[in-house]
């Protein structure tokens, strides 16, 4: 075939087709000579769709209110009747008989069960008075601070399915967590350090690695996880100078490129290639970051890093390790709770409860309060959203004449602060017993994009395309809380 060109400019054999000297072709010739170039179409928009989710420089949807989240995972369902949810009526009610309902996001309901009261007060903090108990007296400085929600409803009263859903927005977990979703929206401050870190207290919780997966993401979105106890991080002293580390980057660098481009691209790889280059900036970054040895007496004793008891020392630590964190860019930090008996999961009180929730409230209360009075010394607190919650509650009754509470997700109470939510309320409320929500219901979904409608994303334009469809973290669920937002 001749591609010249005819004086005029017009096919000589083709008036319709101007441009060039050619045979006409038919529909099903065109399709089967361009084949390739169809695959080649396709290749490059998901090169494009991989090249934007392994991007730093994302641009959020509108202006955001805050720039980093701490999520402080309260593991095993802390008792929503015994912290901000006062029930006066509970109270009066100790020691009665239940009454017998089919209420399928209680654990245990018969019969046989009675009402409990809280082992402790509630008073009026701050100058919005809000309830708080005594179980909480450092967080109770900071009432001022925080935005109780107290109609919480999850879908199942079951540990693993409920951190997943907190985590995933999906009960059944294989999706990525609520971190990996603002790292691959947002990146982070910091290219040195990945967007997403754990700081882990030695704990997996029930649903396991799932809870903090990046799942169908790519690979660079899934949570560093930093230790508490010993080395932080593995191998995170190098033991090769600088010039052989580079050497040894820039050799998987080329072979891992030269792997991925025989395949005509591959993503895995790619995401490989970056976690190679993070973990090397973290060897040189990290081992700072987590030494707080520098850090003022008076800021390590106002976490209470030098307290004697291991649990109470090692998660003040990593909540001091979270200012740091965001500090220097981290875009989403996670904080889980130890595990200080090896019988349930650290809140989860089916007895025991007064020992163990003070047990749990020692260890926390005093870091927690200390991570929100620093931020907002340090001006991070605006820009910064703190959310505090479990997977459940805990019922109002208990069995047998127990002292504990079992599993309860038909309304329960979470927290936020800061990063642009206001301060000093409560929104929602459960039924005089602290049974039901009865008003403004709030589910998980809620709650994920109203954190990310303050980091400046619509919860329902930040999606992934995986299996034949968008995907995103509030699946086809969530509203963004605008009575919560300043």
């Amino acid at each position: 075939m001749s591609s010249k060109r005819t004086p005029t400019g017009v096919d000589s054999r083709n008036p319709q087709c101007p441009g060039f000297d050619t045979p006409v072709m038919s529909r099903r010739g065109f399709l089967k000579r361009s084949n390739m170039g169809f695959g080649m179409l396709a290749f490059g928009g998901l090169a494009n769709q991989w090249a934007a989710a392994e991007s730093n420089a994302v641009t959020p949807h509108f202006a955001p209110k805050a720039k980093h989240v701490i999520f402080l995972f309260m593991d095993g369902g802390v008792s929503h009747v015994d912290t901000f949810d006062p029930k006066p009526e509970l109270d009066k009610r100790d020691g009665q008989q239940a009454d017998w309902v089919a209420d399928k996001g209680s654990q245990s309901i018969s019969p046989s069960r009675k009402w409990l009261k809280s082992p402790w007060a509630f008073k009026q903090r701050g100058e919005s008075g809000l309830w708080v108990s005594d179980l909480f007296p450092h967080v109770a400085r900071v009432a001022d601070d925080l935005c109780v929600i107290r109609s919480v409803v999850g879908e199942t009263p079951l540990h693993g399915a409920q951190n997943l859903l907190l985590h995933t927005g999906r009960s059944i977990g294989a999706a990525p967590s609520m971190g990996a979703w603002v790292s691959y929206g947002l990146g982070t401050d910091n290219e040195q350090l990945p967007g997403y870190v754990l700081l882990n207290n030695d704990w997996v919780p029930n649903g396991g690695a799932q809870n903090f997966a990046s799942a169908w993401l790519p690979a660079t979105h899934e949570a560093a996880v930093v230790r508490a106890q010993g080395d932080p991080v593995d191998n995170i002293i190098p033991a090769d100078p600088a010039a052989v580390q580079r050497a040894k980057l820039d050799f998987l660098r080329a072979q891992d490129g030269a792997v991925a481009e025989a395949r005509g691209g591959s993503h895995a790889i790619e995401s490989a290639i970056r976690n190679y280059e993070t973990a090397a900036h973290m060897q040189s970054l990290v081992p700072d970051l987590c030494d707080v040895s520098g850090e003022s007496k008076a800021t390590l004793a106002l976490y209470g890093v030098d307290r004697k008891d291991d649990y109470d020392r090692f998660y003040a630590l990593q909540c001091l390790r979270a200012r740091r964190m965001v500090e220097s860019g981290v875009r989403f930090v996670e904080i889980t709770c130890p595990l200080t008996h090896p019988n349930n999961a650290p809140w989860d009180q089916h007895g025991e409860l007064k020992l163990r929730h003070e047990e749990n409230a020692r260890i926390t209360d005093q870091p927690v309060a200390a991570l929100l009075m620093d931020l907002k010394a340090r001006g991070l607190l605006d820009e910064t959203l703190v959310l505090w919650a479990g997977e459940m509650g805990r019922t109002p009754h208990s069995g047998g004449g127990g002292d504990g509470r079992d599993h309860h997700v038909s309304g329960y109470t979470v927290w936020m602060a800061g990063g642009g939510v206001k301060g000093g309320m409560a929104y929602g409320a459960t039924d005089e017993m602290g049974m039901s929500a009865v008003e403004d219901l709030v589910d998980i979904h809620d709650i994920h994009a109203t954190v990310l409608h303050q980091l400046g994303m619509n919860h329902e334009q930040l999606t992934y395309r995986f299996g034949g469809r968008d995907m995103r973290l509030t699946d086809v669920h969530g509203r963004v809380l605008a009575p919560l937002l300043a």
